[in-house]
C-alpha cells in the first residue's frame, strides 16, 4: 500500500507531499534521481534521503511501514543543518544530525500494529507524519529561508534551456549559477539539467507517448541518448520504469 496527500497549505511552498508505504511483500523498489529530498521514519528509525544522482534499490520486507515528507526541489535548504551536496546519494540517520530533529528520533519509537491496515494504525502513522512535521517547521524559524531563484533554476533547466542560456536568464554568471545550484538542490547545474530532463522523459513516457517523440520533447538528441541517460541514471530500461 503506498498512498500520498497534499501538505496544509501554509506548508505547500516548501513540501511536495507527505507520503505512507506498508510493504505487502519482500522485495526491492528501485528510487529514481527526481532532485528531491525526503525525511523518512522506517524500520530503521528516522532518516535523511538525500538527493540521488543514480538508482538506489531499497530492500523491503513484508509489514515494512514508510512514513515521508517530501520536499519540492530546492526547497530544503538548511533543514537537515547540512549541506545538501553533503547529502548527495546518502541515507543519513537523523540520529547523526542536531537541532529538533534530532530529538524527534527519541519519541518515533516503532509501535505494535502501525502497519495494520486499520483506522487505528493509519491514526497512528499520521501521527508520527505529524511529528515529523512539527519538528520540520520548528527547524524552519531556526534557519534561512531557502534561495528564491532555485524553482526558476529548476524549471528554465527542465524546459532545455543551456545553463549558459539560464545563468543569462537569471542575471548570474555561470560560477554564480553552480553555487546556487550545489547550495539549493546538491547538484552541479548540468547534474540537475540531466535529472530533470530525465524525470520530464518519464512522465511522458508513462502518459502513453512513443519513445521518439518523448527524447525530442524532453530535450536528448536522440531516441539513442534518451535511452543512454536512462539508463545511467535508473540502471534500468524505460520499459521497465514504465512497467
Amino acid at each position: 500500500m503506498y498512498q500520498e496527500t497534499a501538505p496544509r497549505p501554509e506548508l505547500a511552498g516548501r513540501v511536495s507531499w507527505l507520503w505512507e508505504q506498508v510493504a505487502e511483500k519482500d522485495g526491492t523498489q528501485l528510487v529514481v534521481p527526481d532532485a528531491a529530498v525526503d525525511l523518512i521514519w522506517g524500520p530503521d528509525g528516522l532518516h535523511v534521503a538525500g538527493p540521488d544522482t543514480g538508482p538506489m534499490p531499497t530492500a523491503m520486507r513484508a509489514g515494512d511501514v514508510y512514513v515521508g515528507v517530501r520536499f519540492h526541489p530546492g526547497a530544503a535548504g538548511l533543514t537537515f543543518g547540512v549541506s545538501l551536496e553533503a547529502l548527495r546519494d546518502q541515507r543519513v540517520p537523523v540520529a547523526q544530525l542536531d537541532g529538533p530533529l534530532r530529538e524527534l528520533q527519541d519519541g518515533l519509537e516503532r509501535r505494535p500494529g502501525i502497519a495494520e491496515l486499520t483506522p487505528e494504525a493509519a491514526a497512528r502513522r499520521d501521527a508520527v507524519r505529524q511529528a515529523m512535521l512539527k519538528a520540520v517547521v520548528r527547524r524552519w524559524r531556526e534557519t534561512p529561508e531557502p534561495d528564491t531563484a532555485a524553482p526558476a533554476i529548476a524549471t528554465a533547466l527542465r524546459a532545455g534551456r543551456s545553463v549558459g542560456e539560464v545563468a543569462w536568464d537569471l542575471g548570474f554568471s555561470e560560477r554564480q549559477l553552480h553555487r546556487r545550484s550545489m547550495a539549493s538542490f546538491g547538484y552541479s547545474p548540468k547534474i540537475l539539467q540531466r535529472i530533470v530532463r530525465f524525470q520530464r522523459a518519464l512522465r511522458l513516457a508513462r502518459a502513453g507517448r512513443p519513445l521518439a517523440e518523448v527524447a525530442a520533447e524532453s530535450g536528448y538528441a536522440d531516441q539513442a541518448h534518451l535511452a543512454n541517460d536512462v539508463k545511467r541514471l535508473s540502471g534500468v530500461t524505460m520499459s521497465v520504469l514504465i512497467r
